[in-house]
């Protein structure tokens, strides 16, 4: 077993797409009607838009927290980078009594996600 998918809830693709994409730097592998992006992150992450009428039961789903732990190489290099592009952090990179490091941010619908690395 694996985890294949990661599925995201946003309420505007469009600035969903920008924010992965442009800002992250995923690549997208797929897009399906207007209705969700799946970008390369080893699972796929999932960004699926709930701003119609008809997913308003689905509409509390956006702006949570993900649970999703991003890793990356180095995690201060990566949050300053991200950071001078506007991403916004909870707080800076915090090293964990367990040994690594986290930084917790937002996507443009405020769900929260993680960068993780052991430096």
């Amino acid at each position: 077993m694996r985890i294949r998918y990661v599925r995201v809830f946003v309420t505007d693709l469009a600035a969903a797409r920008k924010f992965y994409a442009q800002i992250l730097g995923l690549d997208i592998l797929w897009e399906y009607e207007g209705k969700a992006i799946g970008f390369d992150l080893g699972p796929v992450l999932i960004v699926e838009d709930v701003s119609s009428e008809e997913d308003r039961e689905e509409r509390d789903l956006a702006g949570r927290y993900v649970g999703c732990s991003i890793e990356v190489e180095d995690i201060h290099a990566t949050y300053s980078e991200l950071a001078a592009k506007g991403v916004h952090f909870t707080a800076p990179p915090e090293k964990q009594e367990w040994g690594g490091t986290l930084a917790h941010f937002k996507d443009p619908a405020g769900n929260v996600l993680t960068l993780v690395g052991s430096r």
